[in-house]
């Protein structure tokens, strides 16, 4: 099953459908288009950079454009996929506070477990989603994106609450971590030091290491897994070579990318590529 909403104007597209939606991810690529995938009563398999998830049932996992999906196993799945047409992420951030978290989270995978009552609540929503695509007037559109709104603020809201985030405030640690995510996903190919990104947020970087020492991270090793989630991207899905890849993501020096892959992974990008051969 699979419908399609599509806005000529604007080149906006919304796909809402079940696992046939996502037939086409049976080998790895990146999915283009901002993707929801909510188990029900069963569980389903995937890979998301070359890395094993499993869906357990009734949770909800949420995708970005940018990542490598593979699509294993899943039945009676809800998934809904987006362009930046249909709803910008960014620009409705303020909306929706998910940027950061829900998406943007860099390495972070977010899998949000729903309860009877949550489970409810999006099954009556996803029928108001059905009933809307059928729906041909005017305000089509902007009905669907205050639903897929709803959908993103009740995702975002159960992950925080997952999380053990408490919002007493404007400024919290959660805000600052978003923000940090979206700078670093912005600029992590040029920027590597933590003192760019205290400026760009109007801290010290002894703030940010503090702040986020309380999140049981470092703003340092938030750049430097975006790093090298990317090497690893580009080493397993191109033919690029380690060299190409380090000048691609900031290094003028491939050997300052291989000591920091080797420092994460205990492998040089190169043994790392002979690896992966080897294994297929």
């Amino acid at each position: 099953m699979q419908k399609t909403f599509t806005e000529f104007s604007t080149n906006a597209v919304l796909k809402i459908g079940n696992e046939e939606l996502l037939d086409s991810f049976r080998t790895s690529k990146q999915p283009e288009l901002y993707t929801f995938i909510r188990t029900k009563s069963s569980k389903a398999e995937i890979i998301v950079d070359s890395i094993p998830y499993t869906i357990e049932p009734h949770s909800i996992l949420a995708l970005t454009v940018v990542q490598y999906f593979q699509f294993i196993t899943g039945t009676d799945l809800v998934v809904y996929q987006f362009n930046r047409e249909f709803y910008c992420i960014k620009d409705h951030d303020h909306e929706v506070s998910c940027a950061g978290l829900l998406f943007f989270g860099n390495v972070h995978i977010p899998i949000i477990e729903l309860d009877n009552k949550e489970q409810r609540k999006l099954d009556i929503l996803n029928e108001v989603f059905l009933d809307e695509l059928e729906t041909k007037d005017t305000i089509q559109a902007e009905m669907l994106r205050m639903l897929m709104a709803r959908f993103i603020i009740i995702s975002t809201r159960l992950l925080k609450a997952k999380e053990g985030f408490v919002e007493s405030s404007k400024n919290t640690k959660i805000d600052l971590l978003r923000d940090f995510n979206l700078l670093v996903e912005a600029h992590f190919k040029t920027e590597h030091s933590v003192s760019f990104y205290a400026e760009k947020l109007f801290k010290s970087p002894k703030t940010l290491s503090n702040t986020f020492a309380k999140l049981n991270t470092s703003p340092l090793q938030i750049i430097h897994e975006r790093v090298i989630l990317e090497a690893k991207r580009l080493l397993i899905y191109t033919d690029k070579t380690a060299k190409e890849i380090a000048y691609e993501i900031g290094f003028e020096d491939a050997s300052h990318l291989s000591r920091l892959f080797k420092k994460y992974t205990e492998l040089s990008p190169s043994d790392f590529k002979k690896q992966l051969k080897q294994s297929v």
